[in-house]
């Protein structure tokens, strides 16, 4: 019978992807369809992540 608590691996914390630690959520309201389609990516926190630096880059481009 498998172990109900999960194994130790999944007691470790999430690696992040960047330099930076994530330790802060975002949330906000979007439409219907926005939210399908970002459901629909394979990966879509990092799609909105990535979505949000790249518009962050070009705005400081522009300053």
């Amino acid at each position: 019978m498998p172990n109900p608590k999960g194994s130790p691996e999944n007691l470790e914390p999430i690696q992040p992807k960047g330099e930076e630690p994530m330790t802060t959520s975002i949330s906000f309201r979007c439409t219907e369809s926005m939210k399908e389609a970002v459901k629909a990516q394979d990966d879509p926190a990092q799609f909105c992540r990535d979505a949000i630096q790249e518009k962050l880059d070009k705005q400081k481009q522009l300053e």
